[in-house]
């Protein structure tokens, strides 16, 4: 995935004489995309998943390794119990957010949508599916249907009994179940769709724009009391096209891979100004997500430059 820097990368780590890295890096840096994605499934945020693998390489960086049987189990439970301190934290921050609270976007890279069932798990629809679950549950959840951990393992990085987490992952299949998106849609559908919404807007074409949304299309739109947005969902093909209707004409809109699916990076004066992902069920947009709080787009802006 992208957006994976940490910190043996970032300030070189522990290097031996001969420029080569140590253990303790080597083995981060083997499993430090795994870190990072499992950090970002708990927490939807790229920039606190970030600061999960500081958190984490400083505690592997003071491991004995030779009293280490499983080097990625270990560094998984580490990053896993830092990621769950940090969702219970943001979990009371949410509850004062300034309205729709929609995951960080997260940049990804073509062989991410190649995996359907990673592209999946990491998709905004499934990301706000797993925000209705319990802090626990949700961790249960990504490491056993996403990663395919043993509930030994599970148990280990939770801190509950190999029974307890059996018991919650059963219920928190079923709660994501009754829940998820339906079906899995072709990257090739939602690009079509993408791009009649594209070319939409771009004209103004208000009912070629009604054509691509479903008559209960939902669009949640994230400002996060910064940017102007939406404080509530706005459901409806007619409501939703109003408000769309709003965007200025001088934008530029790029489309790129964001969470595994086409999305659109919408530019003004250059900058990112929104980042929408979809949502598609038979040929049709069922859900639209605008990110538009600049924190959450940061790290978007950074991944894009990186690439220019």
């Amino acid at each position: 995935m992208a957006g994976t820097s940490t910190a043996p990368e970032d300030r070189g780590g522990d290097m031996s004489q001969d420029d080569r890295p140590d253990a303790a890096t080597t083995a981060f840096l083997t499993h430090r995309n795994l870190l990072f994605t499992v950090a970002y499934e708990l927490l939807g945020s790229a920039a606190d998943a970030e600061d999960v693998l500081q958190e984490t390489w400083l505690r592997w960086a003071g491991v004995d390794l030779g009293a280490v049987r499983d080097q990625r189990a270990y560094l998984v439970r580490i990053a896993t119990r830092q990621a769950l301190s940090r969702l219970r934290a943001l979990g009371r921050r949410k509850e004062s957010y300034v309205g729709p609270w929609l995951p960080e976007p997260l940049l990804t890279t073509p062989d991410v949508a190649e995996d359907v069932e990673l592209a999946d798990s990491v998709s905004m629809a499934m990301l706000l599916v797993l925000e209705t679950l319990q802090p626990t549950e949700r961790a249960v959840f990504v490491l056993r249907e996403v990663f395919d951990l043993d509930y030994d393992e599970i148990a280990e990085a939770v801190g509950k009994s190999t029974v307890a987490v059996r018991q919650i992952a059963h219920r928190a299949r079923a709660h994501v179940a009754a829940r998820r998106p339906r079906g899995v849609v072709s990257q090739a559908e939602s690009r079509d769709a993408l791009r009649a919404f594209q070319r939409a807007v771009r004209t103004g074409d208000l009912q070629r724009l009604l054509d691509v949304l479903a008559p209960d299309v939902v669009l949640l739109t994230d400002g996060g009391g910064i940017k102007r947005a939406a404080l509530a969902p706005v459901v409806g093909a007619d409501r939703v096209v109003a408000w769309l209707d709003r965007i200025p004409a001088m934008v530029s809109m790029e489309p790129v891979q964001v969470n595994g699916h086409p999305a659109l990076i919408v530019r003004q004066d250059g900058e990112i100004e929104t980042v929408i992902a979809v949502r598609v069920d038979d040929g049709l947009i069922t859900g639209l997500y605008a990110v538009r709080n600049p924190e959450k787009l940061s790290h978007m802006e950074r991944e894009t430059a990186l690439r220019r």
